[in-house]
């Protein structure tokens, strides 16, 4: 797992994932919005709805009427993800899959857009101008929204990268306090690699988003799972 500290200038937070990824990385990156993924086309991202979601909760908390824009936008989500579930579950194909989620992917887009058009004032520092520049912000990666809809395979979340490498990075921390003799029939610390599962389909790395932008465990998140 490559951690960057947000001090970092841009072209260095650029270059350590270059450096991650390879020059000539081929495949699709599932990750936040952080920018040092800005130099990878948007068919090879996949922009992280864990994250995205956390953003939409803060617009739909906001006082007044920007809250509408935000339970606009979160519904149109859950309406997104139900039918995500029930393609998971096997209950539609690939193809009802993308034919039932077109009418939301526009209809989000549009609001997104609707939003960016009523716009702020220069120099305003207010809820309202920053819900603004974070749908614009959303906007500008639009394409980055939608690849697990037209890629098979993979992923609208890293929730699955986060919980793969969370077990090893806990028995290295554990290691790193109790240092194991040599010879010991205790587990040796891992080494600093970590290769790519062996898995069929589209290559994909997700990036673990926990040391870019760690959400709070505190703070209520709607559940990625399908209601009971």
């Amino acid at each position: 797992m490559a951690t960057t500290s947000a001090g970092q200038p841009h072209y260095r937070r650029t270059a350590a994932a270059i450096e991650l990824l390879g020059s000539t990385f081929g495949g699709i990156v599932v990750s936040d919005r952080f920018s040092a993924y800005k130099h990878l086309p948007t068919q090879q991202r996949q922009l992280c709805w864990a994250h995205l979601i956390l953003d939409l909760v803060a617009i739909a908390e906001l006082p007044g009427s920007i809250a509408e824009f935000g339970a606009e936008l979160l519904d149109l989500q859950r309406q997104l993800f139900d039918h995500w579930h029930r393609y998971k579950s096997r209950t539609i194909d690939w193809s009802a899959l993308q034919q039932s989620c077109r009418p939301t992917r526009q209809a989000f887009e549009a609001m997104l857009q609707r939003v960016v058009e009523l716009g702020y004032q220069r120099g305003e520092q207010t809820p309202w101008a920053k819900t603004v520049r974070t749908c614009l912000q959303i906007l500008q990666l639009a394409d980055g929204l939608w690849t697990f809809l037209e890629t098979e395979g993979i992923e609208p979340t890293n929730n699955a990268a986060e919980r793969a490498l969370r077990q090893s990075v806990i028995q290295r921390k554990i290691q790193s306090w109790l240092p194991v003799p040599p010879g010991s029939d205790l587990p040796q610390p891992p080494a600093h690699r970590h290769d790519q599962p062996q898995e069929t389909g589209p290559l994909c790395l997700g990036v673990p988003g926990a040391s870019l932008d760690c959400p709070s465990p505190w703070r209520d998140v709607p559940s990625l799972l399908p209601d009971p």
